[in-house]
């Protein structure tokens, strides 16, 4: 059974670090995750911890030869939809002004005039569609 989008935030703290090396790239062995986390726990440690993910549903295995190759079950766009809608209710009242305001105000350097143009696009095509 797949894991709700939101229990992403009912992780531990670890499990959490996990899911998001998972959710940057390809397929990792257990020893590719451990070499990624800060202040690494033991590889016994991480391999307890993915099973627990995939216990959970979180997580999947395939062999590959005498290694496994874990990946996330729920997809990463479906993820990373469920993630900005948590972050909108939690921290901006759903309000999706509140949350390009502060976007914007967090930005290190100033827009590049196409990226400004990309997303005045993206506001334009959302108004025609009624969203």
């Amino acid at each position: 059974m797949a894991p709700s989008t939101d229990s992403h935030s009912r992780l531990s703290r670890r499990e959490r670090q996990i899911m998001d090396l998972l959710y940057r790239g390809e397929k990792l062995t257990a020893g590719e995750i451990q070499r990624e986390l800060p202040e690494p726990p033991s590889y016994s440690a991480v391999r307890a911890m993915l099973a627990t993910l995939e216990r959970k549903g979180h997580v999947r295995h395939e062999a590959e030869g005498v290694r496994y190759l874990y990946s996330p079950v729920v997809a990463k766009e479906r993820a990373t939809k469920a993630a900005v809608i948590h972050l909108l209710q939690t921290f901006f009242g759903g309000s999706a002004e509140r949350a390009v305001a502060a976007l914007l105000d967090v930005s290190a350097k100033p827009l590049p005039a196409p990226e400004l143009a990309r997303i005045a696009q993206l506001i334009e095509d959302a108004r025609k569609e009624g969203r």
